[in-house]
């Protein structure tokens, strides 16, 4: 067991159950509040305030969700012995409660492009570089369409030409993904990976996906991170713009010379734009 990793991991731990704590803080005054409403709303003209507590229920409700997490991953992390095991991911435990084990986070920007990812396992990564590379997927889909997307058996490979049989070869039957919402916008997506067919369903996919954002990006104690858990793809863009430079062509025409590339070698995308970045992987 390494004693600096044991330590690091239960001061994760000790983070976790701290913001699961202010998660239920946060649940209890949005509940208060909506108390308070509903008493309101019993009173003639109370429609208004009737409106405002339901708010406040289903902003409780998130608030309760993300402890949730935070409290399963105190415990996974506290568990940690270290050594060879695998440290623990927070997108596992965002996995397990939407009743699967592969589960990828995508943060997107306007444009669709990826900016972040986390995932719970490798056959998540897989899947999820698949999408990356070959820019269509049910994160995708979801991102851009705004609503669930679930589809399992041979329509996979209907709906997806190129991602869904390198998709279905991974062993993959299922997939369910949501978007991540902030007032409206579109920031990104969650999608769940599942060997089992139509295991994968976004009943429950959009309330974990709520709970996520605010764990990501809205609560005060935010952590975009996710514990250390989420892979910018800096180095990718990076790569691109030196790409771009030796071969004499745009940034967009050499991030997609890079996803080709590594599709067809069947490496990441992250792997080869290091690879050039670093020099050891050459164009010309």
């Amino acid at each position: 067991m390494d004693p600096q990793g044991r330590r690091e991991d239960l001061g994760l731990a000790a983070m976790a159950r701290q913001r699961a704590a202010l998660a239920h803080e946060r649940a209890d005054r949005a509940e208060a509040a909506a108390e308070r409403h509903e008493l309101l709303a019993a009173k003639p003209g109370g429609e208004f305030h009737s409106q405002i507590a339901s708010t406040h229920r289903r902003t409780a409700e998130c608030h309760r969700a993300s402890a949730r997490l935070q409290d399963s991953f105190a415990l996974r992390a506290a568990a940690w012995t270290g050594g060879r095991s695998t440290r623990p991911r927070f997108m596992t435990v965002v996995a397990e409660a939407c009743g699967t084990d592969s589960a990828a986070m995508a943060l997107l920007d306007t444009e669709q492009n990826h900016l972040a990812v986390a995932v719970s396992d490798q056959l998540s990564r897989a899947a999820q570089d698949l999408e990356y590379v070959l820019g269509e997927g049910p994160g995708q889909d979801a991102a851009v369409e705004r609503r669930p997307v679930h589809v399992s058996g041979p329509e996979i490979e209907e709906r997806w030409p190129g991602y869904g049989p390198s998709l279905v070869s991974l062993g993959i039957a299922s997939v369910a993904a949501v978007p991540l919402r902030i007032q409206g916008s579109c920031v990104g997506a969650l999608t769940v990976f599942d060997p089992r067919p139509a295991n994968a369903t976004s009943a429950h996919l959009t309330e974990v996906a709520e709970a996520l954002t605010r764990i990501v990006l809205l609560d005060p104690d935010a952590d975009p991170d996710l514990y250390g858990g989420t892979d910018v793809r800096a180095t990718v863009h990076q790569a691109a713009g030196m790409l771009s430079v030796r071969i004499g062509c745009s940034v967009m025409d050499a991030l997609a010379l890079i996803k080709a590339v590594a599709f067809a070698e069947e490496v990441s995308s992250d792997a080869l734009a290091r690879q050039i970045v670093h020099g050891d992987r050459k164009f010309i």
